[in-house]
């Protein structure tokens, strides 16, 4: 018998069931917190990053609509007076029951066909496709990554190595925001320049799946 089959089975017993899922309670908010700190870490590191590059994005915490107090990602978002460009992401998505970090650039607002012919929009979609990227209707471009941010592997690496594990989820992020900045920058500047069609808010968006 292996340990944790002999785990399972102490717990199983009826004197010992209440405390085992007490103990599983405990660990899944144990869970949430690392998760949380995180997703705040890596807001720290990347707020730095933009401020070295002098980049025009403020920086915030995406929490979960469905439950209060769980951060699952990160999005950059610009002066309130661009109601649709494209925004930087980093979120954590549930599906087939597994957490897994995607990130990308998801639009703030449904675009128009006007907006999505626009040539600048077009070059920085070619060249994201280029690089792997796939796109849908909510994101110009997005992609998945290797990490599992609920995962046992991933818990440990961050509070075991925090620093080296913040140090490569920053440089994904880093691809987008330096290797395309100035694509992206001339995209949104063709958008805030075009006609503006319907708004929505980026939690609308958030909420339908990925293809």
């Amino acid at each position: 018998m292996n340990e944790e089959q002999a785990v399972l089975e102490f717990f199983a017993k009826p004197e010992n069931l209440p405390l085992g899922l007490s103990v599983a309670e405990q660990m899944d908010k144990l869970r949430e917190q690392i998760n949380n700190r995180f997703w705040q870490g890596l807001l720290t590191r990347l707020n730095a990053l933009i401020k070295a590059h002098k980049l025009a994005w403020n920086l915030e915490l995406t929490e979960d609509k469905n439950a209060a107090d769980i951060i699952v990602g990160l999005h950059c978002s610009t002066p309130p007076e661009q109601p649709l460009y494209l925004s930087p992401m980093m979120e954590q998505q549930y599906l087939g029951g597994v957490w897994r970090i995607y990130f990308g650039l998801m639009w703030s607002a449904p675009p128009s066909p006007n907006h999505l012919g626009l040539p600048a929009v077009n070059n920085l979609k070619e060249a994201l496709q280029k690089a792997g990227f796939k796109s849908n209707e909510s994101f110009l471009a997005w992609q998945w990554t290797t990490f599992h941010p609920r995962r046992t592997d991933f818990l440990l690496r961050y509070v075991n190595r925090p620093e080296q594990l913040l140090d490569d989820m920053e440089a994904i992020l880093k691809t987008l925001l330096i290797e395309h900045k100035e694509l992206i920058e001339q995209a949104n500047a063709a958008l805030k320049s075009a006609p503006q069609g319907l708004a929505a808010s980026l939690n609308q968006l958030r909420d339908e799946l990925l293809d």
